[in-house]
Order: structure tokens, then sequence, then C-alpha cells
């Protein structure tokens, strides 16, 4: 079995290892802070004691899967691998030097893969000495959980770097998807209307945050509301991806950042792992507040949210981005979306999708609320998706 290579002890690489090493691989994760590499190791064997309470695994399953892990703080020892996937910090610099220095450590024909959410594939292969292995393997958090991968060849990747890297991670028991080497991928840009538009919905005062959620929930049937989800998240994560996706798409106002929650980053508000969000966590704080439930006002912020989804997946397939069948994949299988939005377009009607969109055009004169070209083609030619 070919050994994996994780650069970075963080929740994402030791998750990752995690992933492998249940496949049956042997793993080499490095983290040159020794403090990284024990908590990381410490948090794998709490996930493999919790799979055991719960009578997934046994315990000499759960030794064996542990013991194929290894810990260093020497790229040298990334030398048997045929695949080092990268997970540190979300800086192109740090990553670009990162796989320079990995490259020379390991056989030529070995994959080298990165785990960012929204960088440059081809960036980061732009200085080495054999880009045509570079590739993006995205997995989402908590890696042992979440099925969706994103697979993003860089313009430098030749096919066998694809075919090996897809066929690695599919082993591994998850779903993959293709996506095209564009800022946020499939996920992080088709999902930014959940968190944007229902920042401006609260920002403009038609309704509160628990309203919102409670619409999104509760009549959408997502399985949090965007509020929640940010909090989940982490709004200094969340907002770090929305600015990130804003600037490198040359500041196209439909992924605007939102004054609101840079705020929140700014204070150490970051959500459930700091006590404070959208929401208060901390113990003693006071009950949320009664979200409205009223019907019409719960339509009208479930609609004007999910058609901006939906124009965004639907420029993602326009745009080729990835396939009408991985975007529903992934945001099916990837943020576990209640349905595809593509498929959902279907339902709700390409016609009052697009007139909904242009509602909203017309009411903020913003190129935010631009509709897709693709949708009004398909409404004048009354087409659907499926």
């Amino acid at each position: 079995m070919n050994t994996i290579g994780i650069l970075g002890a963080g929740a994402m690489g030791g998750g990752i290892a995690q992933v492998a090493a249940a496949a049956g691989h042997n793993v080499i994760v490095c983290d040159q802070l020794s403090y990284a590499a024990n908590k990381c190791a410490k948090n794998i064997q709490a996930s493999l004691k919790h799979l055991v309470d719960k009578g997934k695994m046994t315990d000499a399953d759960a030794y064996a899967l542990n013991s194929r892990i290894k810990f260093t703080d020497h790229m040298s020892d990334f030398e048997p691998c045929a695949m080092v996937v990268e997970a540190i910090v979300e800086d192109i610099e740090a990553k670009q030097i990162a796989f320079k220095s990995v490259e020379a450590m390991i056989a030529t024909d070995a994959i080298l893969a990165s785990n960012t959410s929204s960088l440059s594939i081809s960036a980061m292969g732009a200085h080495l000495q054999h880009p045509e292995r570079i590739i993006g393997v995205h997995f989402f958090n908590p890696a042992t959980l979440m099925r969706l991968v994103e697979i993003i060849p860089a313009l430098q990747t030749n096919q066998v770097t694809i075919d090996r890297a897809k066929a690695f991670v599919d082993s591994w028991g998850k779903t993959t998807v293709i996506a095209k080497d564009t800022p946020g991928f499939i996920v992080n840009r088709v999902a930014r209307p959940y968190y944007g538009e229902a920042l401006r919905i609260m920002e403009e005062g038609i309704a509160d945050i628990e309203t919102i959620d409670w619409a999104m929930h509760e009549l959408g049937g997502f399985k949090m509301g965007p509020f929640e989800l940010m909090d989940f998240i982490g709004n200094d994560i969340n907002y770090t991806v929305t600015a990130t996706v804003f600037e490198s798409f040359y500041f196209d106002p439909r992924y605007k950042p939102s004054f609101t929650q840079k705020r929140l980053k700014d204070a150490h508000y970051w959500g459930r792992k700091s006590g404070r969000g959208f929401y208060d966590y901390r113990e003693g704080a006071p009950a949320r507040k009664t979200p409205n439930k009223d019907q019409k006002l719960g339509e009208y912020i479930l609609n004007r949210i999910l058609v901006m989804l939906i124009n965004e997946a639907a420029e993602a397939c326009y745009l080729r981005i990835a396939s009408r069948d991985d975007i529903e994949l992934a945001m099916t299988q990837g943020v576990n979306y209640p349905k595809g939005l593509l498929y959902w377009a279907d339902t709700i009607g390409i016609e009052k999708v697009v007139g909904m969109l242009d509602m909203l055009y017309v009411e903020y004169l913003e190129d935010r609320y631009r509709c897709c070209p693709l949708l009004r083609k398909m409404a004048r030619e009354k087409k659907t998706f499926f």
C-alpha cells in the first residue's frame, strides 16, 4: 500500500491523515511545531476511541490504524511517499515555499496535492521543477465525516496526475468532483450568497438573525441557518474566504464581504470556538430571541437567498467551472444542501427564478443581482437543467 504524506498537523491535516490510514495507507505527518504534532496525535486517538465506544471500530482496528500514522518534523521523511497533501496556513507564498521544499525530497512521479479552499493551484506549481504533478484535493471539515473532495487540476497538471489523485481519494471512500482552478472552486464560490445575502437582509433590518436562521432551516430544509453556520465555521475563517474570493474575482460585487462580519472577526467574536459570534455561547448567556415566524416574511427570506444561490450555481455551470452533475454533488454532499440547486431551479421554475433576480436588480441597481445569461436563455427557450 502506498505511503501518503501530510504536511501540517492542524485539524485538516489530522483528519486527512486519519482518512488515509483508515484506507490502509502508511501515513507520515510532518509539522515543525512539536506541540501541533502532539495535539494532532491526541485528537486522532480521541477520534478513534469515540469510534470504538460507539461500536464502529474494534480496539484492534483502532490500534492498527493509529500505528500506521507516524509524526516527524523533517520533510526528508516524505521520501517514500506516493502523494504528499499540503494542509498548512492559507497563504500562497507559504504554500509555494513548502511545495518547493517537498519536491526536492520525493520521487519525480509522486503527487503534490494542496488542500487549499480557494487559492490558485496553478500559482503553487509555477516554481516547481515538475509542475505537471501538482493538483488540488480540497477536503471539507471534518475530513473524517464529510464525503466530498474537490479535485482541482492546475493549468500545468497532466492527466496521469488527475487520474491517480482521483483514484487515491475515491479509494478512501470519498465522493470526488472535478473543478476548474478558479477562486473558491465549486462549493466556496457557489455558497457565498448563503452568507452574503443573509447578512444583507439582516443589515437592511428586514429580519433579525434568529428569523433568517428559522426561515432557512424550517422552511428551506437547510441543516443550519446561515448565522448558525457562520458561527460554526468561524467568522474569522468565513470572512477571510469571502474576502479572498471577492479580491480574486477583481472585486465582483456578488462576493462583497460584510462589515458586520468583519467587526465580529476583528473583535474575536468568531463563533462557537471563541464563545461569542452572532450568537452568545458562553455559560449563562441569555436565551436566544424568538424568531418572527411570519410565513410571508419567511418565504421572502428563503426565496431571496435561494435565487442568489441558484444564480451562482448556474454561473458556475455557464462558465464551465464544473459539470452540472458535479455542481449538484458538491452542494448536496459538500455542504449538505437539502436539494441540488439546479434541480431546485427546475422545481421553482427557471422563469420564476429569473423574474425574482430581475426584481432584486431593479430594486437595488447593483451588479450583485445580475442574472446569469444561462438562466435567461433557458427561461426564454423554456428549457430545464434536468
